[in-house]
């Protein structure tokens, strides 16, 4: 059953491309140790985890020397992981938020169902190729491998944006912001698996 207080999960993902310890605190307080080897993703897993108030520590030990894409993929699919194991059943939660966020010129909505079901829909447009040593194309598998490691259904859809920094920040963010609200519980279900069928987990 999920309950309100000491929602953590460990994770440990390790394959010949990647080595990655998550740990994972869903009532923490947005405190994160982030270290992927990727300097902009760090900054963006690190937004994520202070704007949706997660405590988080992840480490990746990636094959950088091929690309990004790995320890990108990766990393995304074992915090998904993570999530999905501390919440358990979960029994008692608001189960859908969303959340728009600006920063400066652009703005980005982010919707979240905790269904069970790995989905994601993402719409964002990058002007370059790159932000560091991070490829634009990836944000959009970031979301749609965290969405197959968590179990959950997710849009996300620029409204506005040209500085490729802000549309990925204020995605994270918008992300964090949604995910927090999702899984808050819900003290009218105290108990209760939100959803007509009885489960989320099957």
């Amino acid at each position: 059953m999920t309950n309100s207080l000491g929602r953590r999960a460990a994770v440990d993902r390790e394959t010949a491309e990647t080595r990655i310890h998550v740990d994972l605190n869903v009532d923490g307080r947005g405190l994160a140790t982030v270290r992927t080897g990727i300097g902009f993703y760090d900054h963006m897993l690190s937004a994520f985890a202070k704007h949706g108030r997660f405590d988080l520590e992840l480490t990746c030990d990636g094959d950088l020397e091929v690309d990004a894409h790995h320890t990108m993929e990766d990393c995304a699919i074992a915090l998904g992981a993570a999530f999905d194991r501390a919440l358990g059943d979960r029994a008692g939660l608001v189960r859908m938020g969303d959340a728009l966020v600006p920063l400066d010129e652009a703005l980005i909505q982010a919707a979240i169902d905790l269904s069970g079901r790995p989905f994601a829909a993402v719409s964002l447009a990058f002007v370059g190729e790159r932000i560091g040593e991070a490829p634009t194309e990836m944000v959009a598998h970031v979301l749609q491998s965290f969405s197959v490691g968590a179990r959950l259904t997710l849009h996300v859809r620029q409204l506005a944006g040209a500085n490729d920094h802000h549309i990925a920040e204020a995605t994270m963010k918008a992300l964090g912001r949604a995910l927090d609200a999702a899984t808050r519980p819900d003290e009218r279900i105290a108990g209760e698996v939100p959803s007509t069928k009885g489960t989320l987990t099957t």
